[in-house]
């Protein structure tokens, strides 16, 4: 068994280069001289890492990472978020009734 499995690599890769396309995107559109340049330079890395990450799981030369199921583990990685934040968002709720009650 792995110590850190290619599913979790994976999602941070993946997220990694959203997370850089959307910043950059933001950051050029919204900013003025070096702020602009370093957003697009942003949005090139994110594209070249996405390029990349699609390339290595489609038909890359390591075998771990094509055993990975790419749209399995951005779903897994969707599923458990909300999990999370519908889990906290009623403990939340129940923490502020209680306090506002009393």
């Amino acid at each position: 068994m792995d110590i850190i499995s290619w599913d979790f690599l994976s999602l941070i890769v993946l997220v990694f280069a959203l997370v850089m396309i959307l910043a950059g995107i933001f950051s050029a559109y919204f900013g003025k001289g070096k702020n602009r340049a370093y957003g697009i330079i942003m949005v090139v890395v994110g594209l070249i890492v996405g390029v990349v990450y699609g390339y290595l799981l489609m038909d890359g030369p390591i075998e771990a990472i094509k055993n990975v199921l790419g749209w399995d583990v951005v779903y897994n990685a969707i599923v458990n978020i909300l999990g999370v934040l519908i889990g906290a968002g009623i403990a939340v709720a129940i923490f502020l009734v209680t306090v506002l009650k009393s």
